[in-house]
């Protein structure tokens, strides 16, 4: 129990660190790939998130999601690409290497879309090689380049929201 409240506290400096060191880019490239982290616990509707990728014009093939859960990779039969607590070492380790070549893709575009205060999914976002990150309202705003304030269930607002102000950064 001591152990897991060191790699914690080993975890939430390594975010630190990451996020003091992240330079915000906001060029003007267009849209073509798109990567999605978000929450299995929280979200049970995978589709759409293909609808959301189909809305802003992404090919399938340039499109990656991936889930975690707080849960047991055993219980989770419904997405293939879903990773736990157990895929995070100390200091921000991974030990997927699925999950590592995930964050490696310069993806044009991620969206973190979850709400709970998960300490992996942070890690994830902030150690994702995306040149923009976009993600609901979260406690801790140095993740994300554009923050848009919706709840979980609201995805119909949020992919409108994201429509435009992708459309007002002229990403789209």
């Amino acid at each position: 129990m001591i152990l897991k409240g060191f790699k914690e506290k080993s975890n939430k400096k390594y975010l630190n660190k990451l996020l003091s060191e992240r330079q915000v880019n906001v060029e003007g490239n267009k849209l073509i790939s798109l990567g999605i982290i978000f929450n299995s616990d929280e979200i049970h509707d995978f589709e759409s998130f293909r609808k959301l990728s189909e809305f802003l014009k992404v090919r399938p093939n340039k499109l990656k999601i991936i889930a975690f859960s707080e849960s047991n990779k055993n219980d989770l039969n419904a997405w293939d690409e879903c990773y736990n607590l157990k895929d995070f070492g100390w200091r921000g380790k991974l030990k997927s290497a699925d999950l590592q070549e995930f964050l490696d893709l310069p993806f044009d575009i991620l969206i973190s879309y979850y709400e709970k205060d998960v300490l992996e999914l942070k890690l994830m976002t902030a150690k994702s090689k995306a040149k923009f990150k976009i993600g609901i309202l979260q406690t801790d705003e140095r993740l994300n380049d554009l923050i848009i304030k919706t709840s979980l269930k609201q995805l119909g607002l949020f992919k409108k929201e994201v429509y435009k102000y992708l459309s007002i950064l002229n990403k789209i």
